[in-house]
């Protein structure tokens, strides 16, 4: 994925070099290069960043099911502990 983007980079960049006006070079890189590159790119990305976003909806969620004290809670722990040797 990542070369035929690199060799359209390397296209447009040797077009661009051909150009007669600086203005003229800039803007052919930014319309034919980095505008589109940037929309197919992130395109292409969208299944792995979906696949980023349910793994990390799964580790919340598995994370969240397993049971932990707060500091509350434990207080409350070692509270009724000592009173139970206490007695």
């Amino acid at each position: 994925m990542y070369i035929v983007a690199i060799a359209w980079i390397y296209v447009v960049l040797m077009m661009s070099i051909t150009e007669h006006s600086v203005t003229a070079g800039i803007m052919t890189f930014l319309l034919y290069c980095v505008f589109p590159l940037t929309i197919v790119l992130y395109l292409m990305r969208t299944p792995q960043r979906k696949r980023e976003r349910l793994e990390k909806q799964a580790a919340l969620q598995k994370q969240s099911e397993t049971p932990t004290l707060s500091d509350d809670d434990q207080l409350h722990q070692a509270h009724q502990s000592v009173e139970t040797k206490a007695d």
